[in-house]
């Protein structure tokens, strides 16, 4: 009686899940590779109808934008030798979108430039090419970006899920494989940022993701090279920096010879360096010149209306009048590196898979908030650790992404990109909302609190697009609506990163705990 009762217990469960796999059942049956292939097909048509928009500096002379700064830094590449790519010259005006990347995103342009080249000599001919804006270039310079997606970001996101899915305690449920799939690949504010506005965040992004799926896999040293060449293509990847070292030192020292391990990780990220600056490294001059165009200082502590503190709290205090550059840099370094040490404190005493994962979020929430000239876009980065969470927390990814898009619609408009904003506001609430296995994860960090803050929070961010878009600002403030989306989106922000830290160190606890129970067992 009871081995038909443990049957029929099981069909029941078996029906249930069948039941919770529905809206996916069609695809996940098929197996990972399909399932990933569809998705990955879905996410590719999805960022090439967003490519047919605007871009930024889109007819806009006499600087364009950043579509423009693109073009012209594979211009540059193609047709000057490597040591006077970052030289201020006859040749090379570096006030006219000079480079201001690691070398890595210049051999990149080289190799787009030669790619542009082969099918179109007048987009990157020296000189005369500035501001060139035909269609045949825009749909090459669009598909440079679709190709990096598909050649760095997409393997790396299927890497990282077939380890981050077997390093799981429980195995995951087939619903909730394509659902973290499609969370990864149709990330909206990374598909608006670089196939809307026109950047290549998806390689950085995908090398960080390789070195996040080596560092699960126990390949240290893999995820020191992935991630050294991560930093030497955006140095913006330096946000993940902190969680880097602090998980593989916390690792390094619990084996048996900790300075053997730390030295071998050493002696591969000098070598990656190496190999990347071998151009440069002729002289100290040399080395110094590109240097000193990776640090843009003299632009301020800040930049246009950025959710992060400096912007937020220059309506009360006028952090630029008050303070000069030097003082500015230290009390950003200050704030920025305090709050990164509790994150880091954890995973040195403690590492663990999903501690690094939080401390990534962390890390780069703090740089993100504290830093010295932040860009909108830098969100993208505390977007992607949070994506990887997507699985174990997604109310947490849901909340970051919603307002990372708020604090991006600024820009958006300004780039005429409002369609695909909204559109890709839709997909993401439809795809997050198609049923899964795993129920959302509530967050349990505000408690009772909780519920009437997401109402409230609702409320502000449909109120606040209908406002910007349907409202004129006085004339004595005519950014009025900007600072106001700036000052909301960092409050959550702020209110993200109190969450995060103490998630992350109460995953000590819960650990310690299971390890108190396996012991009475």
């Amino acid at each position: 009686m009871e081995k038909k009762k443990a049957k029929k217990t099981i069909h029941v469960g078996d029906a249930a899940r069948d039941g919770a796999d529905a809206p996916w059942g069609w695809l996940t049956h098929r197996g990972v590779v399909p399932t990933f292939s569809f998705i990955s097909l879905f996410g590719l048509l999805v960022r090439a109808a967003v490519s047919l928009h605007p871009y930024s500096g889109a007819g806009t002379p006499p600087k364009y934008g950043d579509f423009e700064a693109q073009r012209h830094w594979m211009e540059i590449t193609i047709n000057l030798p490597a040591k006077d790519w970052y030289v201020n010259g006859t040749l090379n005006d570096l006030s006219y979108w000079g480079l201001d990347y690691p070398p890595l995103t210049a051999y990149q342009s080289y190799i787009h430039g030669l790619f542009l080249k082969l099918f179109d000599p007048d987009s990157v001919a020296l000189f005369s090419s500035r501001g060139y804006e035909t269609y045949f270039s825009k749909l090459l310079m669009r598909w440079t970006v679709l190709s990096s997606d598909l050649m760095v970001f997409f393997p790396a996101v299927f890497c990282f899920w077939i380890v981050y899915n077997r390093s799981r305690s429980r195995g995951g449920e087939r619903c909730d494989t394509a659902w973290h799939i499609a969370m990864l690949l149709i990330n909206p504010c990374l598909i608006l940022i670089d196939h809307g506005h026109f950047q290549y965040n998806c390689i950085s992004l995908g090398l960080t993701v390789g070195a996040v799926a080596a560092v699960l896999s126990q390949k240290d040293l893999i995820a020191c090279a992935l991630f050294s060449l991560a930093l030497n293509h955006k140095q913006m990847s330096a946000y993940f920096a902190p969680a880097f070292l602090s998980h593989l030192l916390g690792k390094c020292l619990r084996r048996t010879n900790p300075f053997f391990e730390v030295s071998r990780l050493g002696l591969v990220v000098i070598g990656t360096f190496a190999v990347v600056w071998w151009p440069y490294l002729y002289s100290s001059d040399a080395l110094l010149r590109v240097l000193s165009r990776l640090a843009p200082f003299e632009r301020g502590i800040y930049e246009d209306y950025v959710a992060n503190f400096w912007c937020a709290t220059s309506v009360l205090i006028k952090w630029k009048r008050l303070f000069l550059a030097p003082k500015l840099k230290l009390f950003s370094l200050i704030m920025t590196v305090s709050t990164c040490l509790p994150s880091m404190i954890h995973q040195v005493s403690s590492p663990s898979s999903r501690g690094f994962l939080y401390g990534l979020l962390n890390g780069s929430l703090s740089f993100y908030l504290f830093s010295f000239q932040v860009h909108e876009k830098s969100i993208l980065l505390p977007l992607l650790p949070a994506s990887l969470l997507a699985l174990d927390d997604p109310s947490l990814y849901k909340w970051l992404t919603h307002y990372g898009l708020l604090s991006m619609f600024p820009l958006m408009r300004r780039d005429r990109l409002l369609l695909p904003y909204m559109a890709l506001n839709a997909l993401y609430f439809l795809l997050y909302h198609v049923p899964r296995d795993k129920r959302d994860s509530e967050v349990t960090g505000f408690s009772a609190a909780y519920p009437i803050l997401t109402a409230f929070s609702a409320c502000c961010y449909f109120g606040l697009h209908l406002i910007y878009l349907t409202v004129h600002a006085p004339e004595k403030y005519p950014f009025l609506f900007e600072a106001l989306i700036m000052i909301f989106c960092f409050f959550q922000f702020a209110l993200l990163a109190i969450y995060t830290n103490k998630k992350q160190w109460t995953l000590s606890k819960h650990s310690m705990l299971l390890n108190k129970e396996k012991k009475l067992i």
